[in-house]
């Protein structure tokens, strides 16, 4: 459990830098779609190029919007991130946890939470508040000396 007085956290789990260059990229993504389909370089409305071309632009979009709208959240019942489909691990099946990061590159790249189950089932949690990341600190930290009894 968090050792906030709420009983929980939540934050992002994405840095606004990152969140920043998902926007520059997605959309110059749709610039350069917008481009080639005005030049005709794309083929007809009926012929499958462009189908193809705005199936892939459509993932894009979903992926940056969840990007932008992805939290994650540690209470008494577990970590859970809302993203590109929702992530729920509860505490009590918790066996492992690695923290994996880029020092001096934090406000770029968010920090993750390995989680481990005791029956292998895994999960990768970002965090990009400090706060939240300190709560990862402190959970891998508690899960190292519990298996060292």
């Amino acid at each position: 459990m968090p050792s906030t007085p709420e009983g929980f956290i939540e934050g992002p789990a994405f840095s606004r830098p990152f969140k920043l260059l998902a926007t520059v990229i997605v959309g110059g993504c749709a610039i350069w779609l917008g481009q080639l389909w005005s030049a005709g370089a794309l083929g007809s409305a009926r012929s499958s190029g462009l189908g193809w071309f705005l199936a892939g632009m459509a993932l894009m979009v979903w992926t940056w919007f969840s990007i932008m709208t992805s939290t994650t959240r540690l209470d008494d019942k577990g970590l859970h991130q809302r993203w590109i489909w929702d992530k729920h691990m509860a505490l009590d099946d918790l066996a492992f946890g690695k923290l994996i990061r880029i020092r001096g590159l934090d406000w770029l790249v968010a920090p993750r939470l390995y989680a481990r189950t005791l029956m292998g089932k895994f999960a990768v949690f970002y965090a990009a508040s400090p706060q939240m990341l300190a709560e990862f600190e402190r959970l891998v930290e508690e899960l190292r000396k519990a298996r060292a009894l």
